[in-house]
């Protein structure tokens, strides 16, 4: 999902839900369907999704932006898939054992992810995967590497 837009994710998710029931699904549309059957709450922004194309949750208003929540669980998944940053995956693991499901898992995972974003954005840098990792690993115990990573923007 490269080079897309907003419109283009909440289509994305609309269409993987109308896809459900297909076994015609793409292994993508399948991850974001199991994503979405976690998240009942979200159902109705993803069967009218056209409705939702230009609406904007505001977080300092208390609003949750249903489509970014889903985005994020996607984009933690798709990193644990390729254990990207390298760890990540095991990280997921320790977090489902601790917590019993991946939805509670990565609730954690997308807090540390949303807000490695949001830092990058505020100050017009690169994402930092050593703080990134480091605030992944603190949420099962590990402390700090021993060694910093290259940052893809500093490569």
């Amino acid at each position: 999902m490269f080079n897309v837009n907003t419109f283009d994710v909440r289509r994305f998710f609309a269409e993987a839900w109308r896809n459900r029931l297909s076994p015609q699904a793409d292994a993508l549309q399948q991850k974001a369907i199991r994503i979405v059957l976690a998240h009942p709450e979200y159902h109705h922004y993803v069967e009218n999704a056209e409705d939702y194309l230009t609406r904007n949750w505001l977080p300092e208003q208390g609003e949750t932006n249903p489509f970014l929540h889903l985005s994020l669980h996607l984009s933690v998944q798709e990193q644990v898939a390729i254990d990207q940053p390298f760890g990540i995956a095991d990280i997921h693991r320790r977090l489902c054992a601790k917590h019993g499901d991946w939805v509670t898992a990565e609730h954690e995972m997308m807090e540390a992810l949303a807000e490695m974003i949001w830092r990058a954005q505020r100050n017009g840098t690169g994402f930092d995967v050593n703080a990134y990792i480091t605030q992944l690993r603190r949420l099962v115990d590990l402390g700090e590497e021993d060694e910093a990573r290259l940052n893809p923007h500093e490569i």
